[in-house]
């Protein structure tokens, strides 16, 4: 028997904001934040969405500041 070492499930998504030369992310920004974020609001992981680490912390980073300004509730109930 002879093991595939092919990556089983899903192929690997590329950066999309790597492909738009994005050098910053604002908070304020709150269509593109919606992406990242799911409908219990949680932050949705690199291994899903698909960013690089510079951009998954960089996103991070305007999702907290749009929660703290209010922008992005904290939890949806």
């Amino acid at each position: 028997m002879v093991r595939d070492n092919r990556r089983r499930g899903r192929s690997r998504r590329k950066c999309r904001l790597c492909g738009t030369k994005t050098t910053y992310i604002d908070y304020k920004n709150i269509s593109l934040l919606r992406d990242y974020v799911t409908e219990k609001g949680k932050i949705i992981p690199k291994r899903i969405t698909g960013n690089c680490a510079k951009h998954q912390r960089m996103v991070k980073e305007a999702i907290q500041r749009a929660r703290f300004m209010a922008l992005l509730p904290y939890t949806k109930e």
